[in-house]
């Protein structure tokens, strides 16, 4: 029987061009960053017969050229950083300029063995608008810190005046975000159940929705990592080390974190006692308020998969474990 090969690519992003290589070959292509060099791009890519693209999460350069990449058929593959770096490193190779850069994202794309679903191309635009949301928000954390060690009353006016307006704003980015996610049905009942957990507000169940496309598809443990609450063991030879969350997405898990403060205290009756548990056990508060975030999620997955909403008890027949 034949033996039937993907022909790889590999794509070191810039903000101003892409170099191109073929997992296995020396042909190598460069082009622009632009829409001009994106239609240049695939144009090669059949040439070549290319089936699947590796390509490296460059601080979002790289989202543009993703994007057309799909659109047009391509299996498209994108790494973090660190792993492309952990190839490499595996592989001693310490040599590095764009071209190997692309060379070894090719070779790590033909690595690749499994390939998840690509994310949902709706949600783009509503992940940047929620992006700058956030943004907006952590520009009125750091005006309230300047206003607490300022003694000046004409200047913390200023602030104050900065930060009803950039309040004001968010708000209304909330709402009209809101009302282009609920434009669509499919995604509008998703938002719905999310939000229909005790403790989820609509900001909360936006940034999941939006944040992790992947929920109520996926298992419960699956969704904490994707989040990055999920505990990590640390143990070698005689040592236990303590377990500890690591990776994930950052901005999702912010969300999650914040918003358990509020629901462990007074919102979800279950939350509430697994806070008054795990602390009465000796847990610091963080790492109660830790735990009651990762519940929240798996409340959040559950209630997705089943296209329930929530009932105010713990999920019954709850999402596969595994």
């Amino acid at each position: 029987m034949a033996k039937h090969t993907t022909i790889c690519a590999g794509i070191d992003t810039g903000k101003r061009k892409l170099d191109v290589a073929i997992e296995g070959s020396r042909e190598q292509l460069q082009v622009t960053n632009t829409a001009e060099g994106h239609e240049a791009l695939l144009t090669w890519l059949r040439q070549q017969r290319i089936k699947r693209v590796g390509i490296e999460a460059s601080g979002g350069y790289e989202q543009a050229v993703v994007a057309e990449l799909r659109r047009k058929g391509f299996v498209v593959v994108v790494f973090q950083p660190a792993q492309v770096r952990a190839y490499a490193t595996f592989h001693l190779q310490r040599a590095k300029n764009d071209k190997i850069d692309a060379a070894l994202i090719a070779t790590c794309t033909a690595a690749v063995r499994k390939i998840h679903t690509a994310p949902d191309p709706r949600l783009l635009p509503f992940a940047e608008q929620l992006t700058m949301i956030d943004q907006i928000g952590e520009d009125v954390a750091r005006l309230k810190n300047r206003i607490e060690s300022c003694r000046n009353a004409a200047i913390n006016k200023l602030w104050q005046e900065d930060i009803a307006r950039l309040e004001q704003r968010v708000r209304v980015a909330l709402k009209a975000l809101v009302a282009s996610i609920r434009k669509h049905p499919d995604l509008a009942k998703r938002l719905a159940l999310i939000n229909s957990v005790d403790g989820i507000g609509l900001p909360t169940a936006v940034a999941i929705l939006v944040r992790l496309p992947e929920i109520g598809q996926i298992t419960r443990e699956q969704a904490v990592a994707l989040a990055g609450l999920a505990p990590y063991d640390d143990d070698s030879g005689d040592r236990s080390g303590v377990r500890h969350i690591e990776g994930g997405r950052k901005r999702l898990r912010r969300a999650l974190y914040t918003a358990s403060l509020a629901a462990s205290f007074r919102w979800n009756p279950q939350l509430i006692k697994l806070y008054q548990r795990l602390t009465a056990a000796g847990k610091e508060h963080k790492q109660a308020l830790v735990a009651c975030a990762r519940k929240m999620l798996i409340f959040a997955n559950t209630v997705v998969a089943r296209g329930t909403p929530w009932c105010g008890e713990p999920p019954v027949g709850s999402f596969p474990a595994s």
